[in-house]
């Protein structure tokens, strides 16, 4: 397909409203920065950025789209046979018996059934990024609720079982099983783990700025100390520095791509990794089988730690009415700064989307959910 050279980038006909639409959302904020790339039937259909703050070629750290990744990654593992999600954890991982966890599922852990959000004492830094020894810990800690009885999202201790399991079934990290299996044969510029030789492309992430209304709403509800958002994220860094070594916003948490949260890369690196699920880049990375076993919804309602409105497949977030970042069929993850990457076969399309600064509230920004809207509707318009 053809492809227009425009003054943010490209766009192929017919995705003219895409580029109108985003050049709208940067003159609408001086201090906004963004990437959006969207690859439709594997082929590159828009690849945009503006701003001050993110050039077609940075790569930056997107949190929790990081989930997204490892779980096409883990899928190789549940498309040849070698982790089965109906089949108990302890089938591969003995140790994780305690407590009367004997009977859960690989499906279960992995959508947020488990209640393992953290252990009794939090998991520390180097437990992270260690995570085989985090993973002990888990191993031998209770559920902070009977599982399957709800969901809550384990927003970091999810990185460890995944990383656990792949250790268990592959004898490998699901890094060295990204690197791979995935982002090498492909060129896709998404790392779990950057080398020092893409370190000069790496943008830091700028924290948000509230505007007055965002801050008054900030102020009138404080986060607690005390509950289990807290136990899920404060109290595991009571030092700012320890939490700093995790993030991508340090050498050392970009180097371990702790797929919780430490992923680099750009939103075509992001478009990438979801039209290779596809099957649609390259050579087919998974059956068709595993894409909807892998994505289809497990759990829905209010989520226990997030205290909101959510869906999950097996790891991948599921689109709902506050968060309709695609169709039915799609699956993805977004990340606390706003970046956003899914896949939609419905429409045989893979997005990607990083703005700077991160943004408020965190999560899928309304920016990202109004481009992929206008990319499905020029797609439908196509079709």
């Amino acid at each position: 397909m053809a492809r227009r050279d425009r003054d943010l980038g490209f766009v192929a006909p017919g995705f003219e409203e895409v580029e109108t639409c985003f050049a709208t959302l940067l003159a609408a904020d001086d201090g906004y920065s963004a990437q959006v790339v969207a690859l439709w039937k594997g082929e590159t259909i828009v690849d945009l950025a503006g701003g001050n703050d993110l050039d077609g070629d940075s790569i930056t750290g997107v949190f929790s789209v990081t989930k997204g990744v490892a779980a096409v990654a883990l899928a190789l593992l549940v498309d040849d046979g070698r982790l089965d999600l109906s089949s108990p954890v302890t089938r591969y991982w003995p140790e994780f018996a305690a407590h009367g966890k004997h009977d859960l599922l690989v499906g279960e852990v992995l959508s947020h059934q488990a209640g393992l959000v953290n252990a009794p004492k939090p998991l520390t830094a180097d437990e992270y990024l260690d995570s085989s020894a985090g993973a002990a810990r888990l191993a031998a800690s209770a559920p902070l609720w009977r599982p399957r009885s709800s969901f809550g999202y384990h927003g970091l201790t999810i990185g460890v079982l995944i990383e656990e399991l792949v250790r268990r079934v592959a004898d490998t990290t699901i890094q060295e099983l990204y690197e791979r299996e995935v982002r090498a044969p492909r060129g896709i510029d998404f790392y779990l783990g950057l080398p020092e030789s893409q370190e000069s492309r790496f943008r830091p992430v700028l924290p948000v700025v509230p505007t007055t209304a965002q801050q008054a709403e900030l102020d009138a509800h404080p986060r607690q100390s005390d509950d289990l958002m807290a136990l899920a994220f404060g109290d595991s860094f009571a030092d700012e520095s320890a939490l700093s070594r995790v993030l991508p916003g340090s050498r050392s948490g970009r180097a371990a791509g702790f797929v919780s949260l430490g992923g680099v890369g750009s939103a075509r690196g992001i478009a990438s990794v979801y039209a290779a699920a596809l099957g649609d880049l390259g050579e087919s990375l998974v059956s068709r089988a595993t894409v909807a076993q892998m994505s289809q919804e497990q759990v829905a309602g209010v989520d226990r730690i997030l205290n909101s409105q959510m869906a999950f497949a097996t790891v991948f977030m599921k689109p709902q009415p506050r968060v309709p970042f695609g169709s039915y069929q799609a699956f993805g993850h977004d990340g606390a700064g706003g970046a956003l990457g899914f896949a939609d076969p419905l429409y045989d399309l893979a997005f990607g989307y990083i703005p700077m600064p991160m943004q408020y509230p965190g999560g899928a920004d309304t920016q990202s959910i109004e481009l992929s809207t206008v990319i499905r509707g020029c797609i439908r318009s196509l079709s």
